[in-house]
């Protein structure tokens, strides 16, 4: 799973060269993510074709309509940015027109008189001084540009991560799934057990019903688990753009054995540690990247508002062609114009100004919110990997005694030594810690891709390498403190 981040093929790279180019390149970005792959499922698998996570990521890039309505936004930016350059180019016009006298009416008589006349004009105007505006309304169109790059950045990661948990939460409740058909399995060997004895009198009626209810609750949980699946499954093919859910590729836990057993062994001041590092890198983070751009952007309009006080210089030329019957054609003299203005309301600049003023200290605050939510979320995100991680192996283990002990259970109730009750309790044991062992380890994913998203990381390997480089290796494998006396006990298989 771990590639190499100096690779040109690595995602990493290519999403470096995507969102952090010249704006071209950030246009293309978005154009790739959303027509490279048409949206529908007209190219998505066949149904019962498998699918592997990034194949499931790619389909959700590829069907998300938020991902192609920020790629009109960057659009939108880019062509704000050439009008605010057209706005330093000469205004050039065009004018035309036609006239005509049908009759001349003079004191005692009316004469015809044919006075048709037409006329061409062609003027241009240039602004020459406007307080330096243009300059600032070009670094606003900049910032906005960035700002929509930014949000698409932001939203390609929040697919990345939808489409993780989703296929995670499929594979999850699949597992939930298993271990709930297995307890039912169990409960209906343990009523077949019991219709036999009862039949011949050998347990009384009310384990009989014990036995009975315990099967009827195991099946409706097997039911409620059907539900969970199906609604799993019907968000993860709405998200991905399918018109049937498809077969998902089991993930390989042994491959994160080692990396877990590292995770669940740091201590308090190794997480303050590693936390220092992620915010570190969290620094392009797309959040907090618009939040300082806003803060910026809003430093600009008021600079812009200040400029409203400066006078400003404009140029103008005018010429043009005339005719008439008359006179024939004859060109109209050219005539060149300035003019210029000074701003007398300054009241109402001022008040503009003030709730510029006003706005810049309101995007100040907005960026200090939007560190401490990052860091809120960097901190949360990491002590909920460290916590999953714990749980996998304290569940595993667990798990692992909760089998043998419903081995052992179930052996004894076989030769008729052991209740009903003892039956069920060894079984709900068995089945409890199976089940947290699946909602760990699946969390453990979930709680990875999360902070790969804060983190701005699509390559996994590189997280793990960002996780891991200041921890030293630990032996953290506990031995096993079952006795081997009751290890080898009769009933243990």
């Amino acid at each position: 799973m771990n590639k190499s981040r100096n690779s040109d093929k690595s995602p990493r790279n290519r999403l470096s060269a995507f969102f952090r180019g010249f704006p071209a390149f950030a246009l293309l970005a978005v154009v790739f993510l959303c027509r490279t792959f048409p949206p529908v499922s007209a190219q998505g698998p066949a149904p019962g074709l498998s699918l592997n996570i990034d194949e499931a990521r790619t389909l959700a890039l590829a069907n998300s309509r938020s991902l192609a309505k920020y790629k009109l936004a960057i659009k939108a930016g880019l062509l704000d940015q050439r009008g605010q350059f057209y706005t330093l180019l000469p205004s050039p016009s065009l004018g035309a027109s036609a006239s005509a006298t049908l009759w001349n009416a003079q004191e005692g008589s009316a004469e015809f008189k044919d006075t048709i006349g037409t006329g061409l004009s062609f003027g241009i105007s240039q602004q020459i001084f406007n307080g330096g505006k243009f300059f600032v309304n070009k670094t606003i169109a900049e910032l906005s540009a960035e700002m929509a790059r930014q949000d698409a950045l932001a939203e390609f990661y929040a697919v990345l991560t939808s489409a993780d948990s989703a296929y995670y939460a499929c594979l999850q409740t699949k597992a939930s799934l298993e271990s709930a058909e297995s307890a039912l399995e169990t409960a209906e060997l343990s009523l077949a057990i019991a219709e036999t004895r009862a039949g011949n009198g050998m347990i009384k009626p009310g384990d009989y019903l014990q036995a009975l209810a315990e099967k009827e609750s195991r099946e409706n949980a097997r039911n409620q688990a059907k539900r969970d699946l199906a609604l799993s499954e019907l968000k993860l093919k709405t998200l991905l753009g399918l018109d049937e859910p498809p077969l998902l590729r089991e993930v390989e836990f042994d491959g994160y054995r080692e990396f877990i057993e590292k995770m669940a062994a740091v201590t308090e001041e190794e997480t303050l540690r590693l936390y220092g590092g992620l915010l570190r890198a969290a620094a392009s983070n797309p959040a907090l990247a618009k939040a300082s751009l806003k803060n910026l952007q809003a430093e600009k309009q008021t600079s812009l508002a200040l400029r409203d006080f400066s006078p400003t210089l404009s140029a103008s030329f005018s010429t043009g062609l005339n005719y008439s019957v008359q006179d024939g054609v004859r060109p109209s003299s050219g005539s060149l114009s300035l003019s210029g203005k000074i701003p007398l309301d300054y009241w109402v600049l001022k008040d503009n100004l003030m709730k510029k003023q006003i706005a810049r200290e309101q995007a100040a605050l907005d960026y200090g919110s939007a560190e401490e939510s990052l860091e809120t979320e960097l901190y949360t995100a990491l002590l909920d990997l460290i916590s999953q991680a714990g749980a996998v192996l304290s569940s595993r283990r667990s798990g692992e005694y909760a089998d043998k002990h419903f081995e052992y259970v179930m052996e004894l109730y076989r030769l008729n030594q052991n209740s009903v009750s003892d039956l069920q309790e060894a079984s709900s044991l068995a089945r409890t810690n199976h089940n947290q062992l699946i909602r760990s380890q699946y969390g453990f994913l979930t709680s990875l891709s999360k902070l790969r998203g804060i983190l701005v990381m699509e390559d996994e390997g590189a997280l793990k390498d960002l996780l891991l480089k200041d921890l030293l290796p630990k032996d953290i494998l506990p031995k096993d403190p079952l006795p081997n006396d009751l290890l080898s006990a009769p009933g243990i298989r």
